[in-house]
């Protein structure tokens, strides 16, 4: 007979009484989602614990490069219970949002616990066991907020590079400094790898390679931002599940702003397409050309990674969550923070809120149908 999937089934005799913690609810990741989850679930009055494996909150939004600006702006940035101060229509620096989050978690006094990495979750008889680097905590229900960006995705022949060319993913690029001379090309069209081009073309010669046709949204219309017209138009608020929703997820979203189209006219960056290989200092494109280049960075975002989540039904096939509105099919087991959770909005700070509120009641709800 197979043993149960307790805690105690993870650790020795001598360490059980010292490393068991229980509480209501464990929230997993610090960002704005588990934060804004934390908003929630102190209005509750119920017992839970935010742990994250960084050294301090804000610290990813802290690392990105130094000339970030959200394309969403402060009126569309805030977390519950806290609006983030300045002219609303104004785009916030990735510093401003990382001391809004410091200054949201003091002020609200949420109990996170930082530098506690998962190990693993393993669902028990009465809920979770959640093993980590800083002991074991037993859970009625675990939500998983680690939000989307968690590996690093660059291609596997990125291997097939010469050492001698600087090789950098977005989320390690701060600024044009780190670069050797030479050339730089930025794979990936997304808006970080419009920014980080639009920012060293200033300096080098540049060149981007995008995997389908650029499409680019004003960042202001009227004065005001764009995305207060897509509130104002129902957008935001277009569900994952409608008709429109589907249109709209289909196409991707837009590069923000102008300045990466009006650089590509004046041939300040040079338009390549999508890269199929790599071989010592040469990239190769899907139209059989060659570059021979000196730096590169990888726009080429993020992949999911559950490898801790010891769970069977909840991640499918092609390593997406299986959840509606964040809600999985293990009871108890929760997501918050990613895109298109429930709404075109769920990918914005203040969308998190929106999510994290659906899910706390979802929990009241369980909670009365198991003492009734």
């Amino acid at each position: 007979m197979p043993k149960k999937h307790t805690c105690e089934y993870f650790r020795s005799e001598s360490e059980k009484v010292n490393c068991i913690k229980s509480y209501e609810t464990v929230v997993i990741g610090a960002g704005q989602a588990g934060l804004a989850m934390g908003y929630y679930l102190k209005n509750d009055k119920v017992s839970f614990l935010i742990i994250d494996k960084g050294k301090t909150v804000g610290e990813i939004w802290k690392n990105r490069y130094d000339s970030l600006k959200l394309f969403t702006p402060r009126m569309y940035s805030s977390l519950p219970g806290l609006s983030l101060e300045g002219k609303q229509h104004s785009f916030p620096t990735k510093d401003e949002v990382a001391d809004y989050l410091k200054l949201y978690l003091e002020l609200l006094e949420l109990p996170v616990q930082m530098d506690t990495e998962v190990l693993s979750v393993i669902k028990t008889e009465g809920g979770f066991c959640v093993e980590t680097t800083k002991g074991i905590f037993n859970a009625t229900n675990v939500v998983v907020a680690t939000g989307p960006f968690q590996k690093k995705r660059v291609p596997a022949f990125s291997n097939l590079l010469s050492g001698n060319i600087v090789q950098l993913h977005s989320s390690e690029y701060k600024n044009p400094s780190q670069l050797q001379k030479g050339n730089v090309l930025i794979v990936g069209g997304g808006n970080s790898g419009a920014q980080i081009a639009v920012e060293i073309a200033e300096e080098k010669e540049t060149y981007i390679a995008v995997s389908k046709k650029l499409s680019y949204f004003p960042l202001t219309i009227g004065g005001k931002s764009v995305f207060w017209w897509f509130d104002k138009l129902g957008i935001l608020k277009v569900t994952n599940t409608s008709f429109f929703g589907n249109i709209i997820r289909g196409k991707g979203d837009p590069v923000f702003g102008t300045e990466l189209r009006n650089a590509i006219k004046k041939g300040g960056i040079i338009l390549k397409g999508r890269v199929t290989s790599a071989l010592d200092s040469s990239i190769i494109f899907e139209d059989s050309t060659t570059l021979e280049v000196s730096n590169i960075i990888w726009a080429t975002g993020f992949q999911q990674e559950y490898e801790w989540l010891r769970m069977e039904d909840v991640i499918g096939n092609k390593k997406e969550i299986i959840h509606n509105r964040g809600v999985s099919p293990i009871k108890g087991l929760y997501f918050l923070g990613l895109p298109w959770q429930s709404r075109r909005g769920s990918s914005l700070l203040q969308g998190v809120g929106y999510d994290a509120e659906y899910i706390v009641e979802h929990m009241r709800r369980q909670n009365y149908e198991r003492d009734n």
